[in-house]
């Protein structure tokens, strides 16, 4: 296998062997094909149930795993409480989440589908599974294994990175302003 060294730009992040540009970035790319099917995932699931992007992932992870708080909910979406807050209000208002108090903490909720939004979770998923296999339809099974094995990784990586700036952010203290 040809691994490139450390400090090495990996050839794919090459603009025609020139400098690296953003295009050439794997986190821009990752973005924009994400930022893509995000945006036709919208648009779809407005057209078709009337809910927005927010809505239809609340709704499909509570469907998946329900009886979890907004704390909860909110760290797995990563959506900010305040926004998650909204979408599980708007939900709640429409019939399609409940809320019950949480026997061990007074100050959380504990959040469900009702059987209405039960209903419109199992169509959701049904219209998510139909438009997965679109996207997968556009790679080999090769191909999707290579992608499968390419995003854990990333994804370690992301995660690394993010822990590895946290514990930065720490020990240097607030970024200086820059000198002019």
């Amino acid at each position: 296998m040809n691994k490139t060294r450390k400090n090495d730009v990996h050839p794919v992040a090459r603009a025609d062997a020139g400098e690296l540009t953003i295009t050439g970035l794997v986190s821009y790319r990752l973005q924009l094909v994400g930022n893509l099917m995000s945006r036709s995932a919208a648009m779809h699931y407005r057209r078709r149930f009337d809910v927005s992007l927010w809505e239809w992932r609340t709704i499909a992870l509570l469907g998946a795993r329900p009886d979890q708080t907004l704390n909860e909910l909110a760290k797995v979406v990563d959506l900010d409480k305040g926004l998650a807050s909204r979408v599980i209000s708007a939900l709640a208002e429409r019939g399609l989440v409940q809320r019950r108090a949480d026997e061990q903490d007074a100050r959380a909720v504990r959040l469900s589908l009702s059987p209405a939004g039960g209903k419109l979770y199992k169509q959701l998923i049904k219209a998510a599974a139909a438009r997965n296999d679109a996207f997968l339809k556009a790679l080999t099974p090769e191909e999707w294994a290579v992608l499968d094995r390419a995003l854990v990784k990333l994804e370690q990586v992301g995660r690394a990175s993010i822990e590895e700036e946290k514990q930065l952010a720490a020990s240097e203290g607030p970024p200086k302003s820059p000198s002019k």
